[in-house]
């Protein structure tokens, strides 16, 4: 392909508005930019909620979308953006909104993702396409991105954690006990058969706390359906449980997500929250693809249940499907076993307990908590 750029771009846009897993999987390649291109101005057009979460990365402009606004949001971003020109532009979301959104932005390369694999005729609203890449995680998908652009890719993450946050969960959990995160619930969406059941989440919640000793601590958002849910889970129970959900802000998550042994979740924005502070996630996958939409380089960790929901509900193997089809059943979550979980649990347990994985703790230079990480 021909090269776009024969010296870096002065302006670069990303549009990435949501949602919170997908951002997270965007950062890398918000990182390689920074990391090869540092003297490029880049302005990030991201969701509210979002930025709640990345807003705070050094030598970046934000300017908030805010979808609940409905066309008035599209008002605002034109207002925002003023007569603005970009030398590039990073289209990142295939989603009809977004790409009405590209519409308001001045740039001389529209670049997005290819026609075979692209969504919602997103390549109606690019002039320029990535590779094709089929079959892949989502997130190799974002870093075509920086491939197009002759840039390799930096794995990395470091979303910084303010210091009164980090204190905050310092001061919840003082002690050394092995902490484990469960986010049971994914976001509500029409159809959005994710969720493990309240009754399997408490009993191996007391698994873990009987036979591991690891302290639970529940996690989620205000929603009135996450907050009756750990309330359920808790009455069921034997065991005690923090239940935290609605409490937290997303930095406060991360910080607890960081200082965790393990996060127990669905496919949600939190399992890869937990990415990029490097702590493992027992994903739960029976209605998504974990290969596609999971937590990216966590395959030893997942329960992936998805290959058995796709034969029982859909009749069909994996290959024989598009890639990232979702078993949309309200059932299918119920394949995954106590077991299933239990068995994850029981090799964290042993690798956290190795003499080799204690000493690689003790070489490892941790990342340091600021407001302003190196971008580098």
């Amino acid at each position: 392909m021909q090269n776009l750029f024969t010296a870096p771009p002065k302006k670069i846009c990303i549009l990435r508005f949501s949602a919170l897993g997908d951002v997270c999987q965007t950062v890398p390649v918000l990182r390689t930019l920074q990391h090869h291109w540092p003297d490029s101005e880049i302005t990030w057009i991201i969701g509210k909620t979002e930025a709640n979460l990345v807003g705070d990365i050094p030598n970046v402009r934000f300017i908030i979308f805010d979808k609940s606004r409905g066309v008035s949001a599209f008002a605002d971003l034109r207002r925002q953006l003023g007569k603005q020109k970009f030398d590039l532009l990073l289209h990142l979301q295939e989603a009809l909104r977004a790409s009405i959104a590209t519409l308001f932005i001045k740039a001389k390369i529209k670049l997005g993702f290819n026609r075979q694999d692209a969504q919602d005729h997103q390549w109606l609203f690019t002039n320029e396409q990535v590779e094709y890449l089929p079959r892949s995680h989502y997130m190799d998908r974002l870093l075509q991105f920086p491939k197009r652009l002759n840039l390799e890719p930096m794995i990395t993450w470091d979303i910084p954690i303010p210091e009164a946050d980090q204190k905050y969960i310092d001061q919840l959990f003082p002690t050394d006990e092995k902490l484990l995160v469960i986010s049971p619930c994914s976001s509500v969406r029409r159809n959005n058969w994710r969720n493990w059941s309240i009754e399997k989440y408490a009993k191996i919640s007391d698994l873990a706390w009987k036979k591991w000793g690891m302290q639970v601590v529940l996690t989620g958002g205000p929603s009135e359906m996450e907050q009756a849910y750990g309330k359920e889970i808790c009455a069921m129970s034997n065991t005690p449980i923090n239940n935290l959900i609605g409490q937290l802000n997303l930095k406060q998550l991360l910080a607890l997500i960081k200082k965790s042994q393990a996060i127990i979740s669905p496919d949600s924005g939190p399992a890869h929250m937990a990415t990029t502070v490097g702590t493992p996630v027992i994903g739960l996958f029976a209605t998504s693809n974990p290969e596609f939409t999971g937590p990216y380089n966590n395959k030893t960790w997942n329960v992936n249940r998805y290959p058995d929901a796709v034969q029982q509900y859909l009749g069909k193997s994996i290959d024989e499907l598009p890639w990232g089809k979702r078993v949309r059943d309200p059932n299918a979550m119920d394949i995954i076993t106590i077991d299933d979980v239990a068995k994850k649990l029981q090799q964290l347990d042993t690798l956290f307990n190795s003499d080799q994985h204690r000493q690689n703790q003790e070489h490892t230079t941790k990342p340091i908590y600021s407001t302003s990480p190196d971008t580098a």
